[in-house]
């Protein structure tokens, strides 16, 4: 695929912010950051209005802990398209890591209009909601995301644990032990069990 696409740099500059936008993405898949910034700014030099360039582009910078510099590169990938769903997701992701917990939600809760029933967006969501202590919502969007991957042991285990909180032990239970049903290996639902079953 690599060899492919560089027969393509060398063509107009459409077709080579393609092949350079594929190539970035493809050095990025591979962990190697600086291949894939160096095709991500040919990307985008060729053509400044290609928000897959420009996604790109941000994620080279995100890897590199600059989550302010990489949602401008998102933001301006939605200025160009704002139908692209990957720019809005890593987006939501910058914000997150730069703790602008509302606007983070902002692009979820758009994302989930668009995508429906994405089990990405909905764990995203979830865990937006739980990290501003809104446990209600939170095994709301939890709830929705088992109804789409039911055999989650982690997202179960996560509900018997907002349950817990909650001070719901037979729900807990219930989450806790198909969590275990699942992945009968995590030590954390394991002590919670044995220490249910003792109570």
């Amino acid at each position: 695929a690599l060899e492919t696409l560089k027969m393509f740099e060398k063509k107009d500059s459409r077709m080579k912010s393609a092949a350079a936008t594929n190539l970035s993405f493809l050095y990025y898949l591979e962990n190697e950051l600086a291949q894939a910034t160096n095709y991500a700014d040919l990307a985008v030099n060729s053509d400044r209005y290609n928000p897959a360039a420009l996604t790109n582009k941000g994620n080279t910078v995100f890897a590199n802990g600059d989550y302010e510099k990489a949602a401008e590169f998102y933001k301006e990938a939605l200025r160009n398209d704002s139908s692209c769903t990957e720019a809005l997701y890593n987006l939501g992701l910058a914000y997150k890591k730069l703790n602008r917990i509302d606007e983070a939600l902002d692009c979820f809760l758009k994302l989930d209009a668009i995508l429906g029933n994405s089990a990405q967006v909905l764990y995203q969501i979830a865990n937006l909601y739980e990290i501003i202590e809104e446990p209600n919502q939170a095994m709301g969007w939890l709830l929705q995301l088992i109804s789409i991957v039911p055999t989650d042991p982690h997202v179960l285990s996560k509900l018997g644990k907002l349950y817990d909180n909650e001070g719901d032990k037979s729900q807990a239970f219930h989450y806790y032990y198909e969590s275990y049903r699942y992945f009968p290996s995590n030590i954390e639902v394991i002590e919670w069990l044995g220490a249910y079953y003792i109570d």
